[in-house]
């Protein structure tokens, strides 16, 4: 009798574990659809992901600083990580962005009108507004919306349990942004988190890559002529350098250098910075 019960216990894991599998891979493909980098696994599950109990991590934020206020006061904890940016899967066919959603992303789009842009006689391309992915970083960093602002809240979440006060990344000294404490006497300073709206002192971004082949298939809009800037590297594939240094359509975004979902290097950097800008540029 022992035997034949352990018989079917190996076969109902054996039956278990095609289904655990196509779960994930069903998991990686709707995070692969709202446009941003797939998660491994779910992490509302439990699943080893690296953004976990980082600072990216708004669920887990609360326990790994052990601040058991932060949620009700400061921002709502959704219980999940994911929703601060991504779309949830059962909103995945309503349009977002006619809601005022940045498009392909589970945040409010900035007002773009009121971005200043990095401006050279040296650049080799212009753009007028940052593209939708790094909207989606400025929409908490440029500090004019709340980090918890997002589109579609879980369905599970209690809105009328809610007291959270929705506070931004801002240095200002007032009630709604996190500079009323972070100011670097009550606690650390968050002025590096705050880039604000004018970005004529950070690197440009949403630009054209100037080093892109004139062949480059993921640009298609390339202008007549175009040649590759010879101060700059030729990218290792459509998606940038072998290193981890990534391009979107042949553009320079801030997820270019910058790798939410890895927090092992500081600043969230996709390389070390000693070589993050000769990744690009030559001189």
């Amino acid at each position: 009798m022992q035997v034949v019960k352990t018989g079917l216990r190996n076969l109902r894991r054996a039956l278990r574990w095609p289904l655990v599998a196509t779960l994930g891979l069903l998991c990686g493909a709707w995070l692969q659809a709202t446009h941003g980098e797939a998660i491994i696994g779910d992490p509302v599950q439990g699943a080893n992901d690296p953004i976990l109990g980082s600072k990216h991590d708004f669920s887990g934020l609360n326990r790994r600083a052990g601040v058991v206020a932060m949620p009700t006061v400061a921002f709502s904890d959704y219980g999940n990580p994911c929703v601060y940016c991504h779309i949830p899967p059962e909103q995945a066919d309503v349009d977002a962005s006619a809601l005022g959603a940045i498009d392909g992303w589970n945040r409010y789009q900035p007002a773009t009108n009121e971005f200043q842009l990095y401006n050279s006689t040296y650049l080799d391309s212009k753009t007028r507004t940052p593209s939708p992915i790094s909207l989606l970083c400025l929409s908490c960093h440029d500090g004019t919306m709340a980090v918890d602002m997002v589109v579609f809240k879980p369905g599970n979440f209690d809105n009328a349990a809610d007291t959270a006060m929705h506070m931004r990344i801002n240095g200002a000294d007032n009630t709604i942004s996190c500079g009323k404490c972070h100011n670097g006497r009550v606690a650390h300073d968050i002025s590096i988190k705050h880039i604000g709206q004018d970005l004529r002192n950070d690197h440009p971004i949403s630009m054209r890559y100037a080093g892109l082949p004139p062949h480059y298939a993921g640009f298609p809009d390339a202008p007549k002529g175009f040649v590759s800037d010879p101060d700059f590297r030729l990218p290792h594939s459509e998606k940038g350098f072998s290193n981890g240094v990534r391009l979107y359509e042949g553009r320079v975004e801030c997820a270019s250098c910058h790798n939410v979902h890895n927090p092992e290097k500081d600043l969230f950097l996709r390389v070390n910075s000693d070589l993050l800008c000769q990744t690009c540029h030559t001189k």
